[in-house]
């Protein structure tokens, strides 16, 4: 049974569902030596390349890790520009999985980042119609009047796009300096950042706590551990096995 190409390239671990539609939009992806479009079909017996690396079969260890990236590095697998100068991948050397990033965070946050070479879970988790939770504790050089918090509560206009409601709680506040938490189910680019710069607001930090009820907890900066069988419930995956690995 033919199955869509971009589907088989993330069941195969190369990478997530949405990366593997934009090497097929770049050309980047052929099947039995022919160049595909976004939409075409495969079968699991035919010869499926990206950027001329022949995709393989469905990994048999499914690999589920969450990681507290650092501020400072990329959420990215590769640099072939150069450009980046600390890559996740420098966190993660001793996974002998190909696991590649669900979500991202940018450069300049921090927090929990899962990673896993299962390719239908991280279209579970970042697809919209999912709606899956994330909370982030945010952290701006000023005094936040009840007012922003309503407005951004409500949804903003982060350029032409406006924001879904969300939970945002005011946590703390000091002399010009307040701590901030945001509930979001979207997963805009930049959204948070975005948000809080249409009304006004800087950020200073932001970190990512929690998506879809598997918290960062006590994990510290540059580490990772795999995801408990009860995080994998919590997420929506049922596993007869979950390696245990630890760093």
């Amino acid at each position: 049974m033919k199955t869509r190409i971009q589907k088989l390239i993330a069941e195969s671990g190369y990478c997530s569902r949405r990366h593997a539609e934009d090497y097929i939009a770049a050309g980047a992806v052929k099947v039995n030596g022919k160049v595909v479009t976004v939409g075409d079909k495969a079968e699991q017996s035919d010869v499926i390349t990206v950027n001329g690396e022949r995709i393989a079969k469905a990994p048999t260890v499914k690999r589920y890790i969450k990681l507290y990236k650092p501020r400072g590095y990329v959420t990215a697998l590769s640099d072939p520009n150069g450009q980046a100068k600390k890559l996740i991948t420098e966190l993660i050397k001793d996974v002998p999985e190909r696991v590649f990033p669900v979500g991202r965070l940018d450069k300049n946050s921090e927090g929990l980042l899962l990673l896993t070479n299962d390719g239908e879970f991280e279209n579970n988790i970042t697809h919209p119609s999912r709606k899956v939770k994330k909370t982030y504790r945010v952290t701006v050089p000023s005094d936040v009047p009840d007012s922003l918090i309503d407005k951004l509560s409500a949804g903003v206009d982060i350029g032409g796009d406006i924001t879904a409601p969300c939970e945002v709680t005011k946590l703390s506040a000091e002399s010009g300096r307040s701590v901030l938490r945001f509930v979001i189910t979207e997963g805009k680019n930049r959204q948070i950042r975005r948000m809080c710069e249409a009304v006004g607001l800087e950020v200073s930090r932001l970190k990512r706590t929690s998506v879809g009820g598997v918290k960062l907890g006590m994990l510290q900066p540059g580490k990772y551990v795999d995801l408990t069988k009860e995080e994998l419930r919590l997420l929506g995956v049922f596993t007869a096995g979950n390696k245990k690995t630890r760093r």
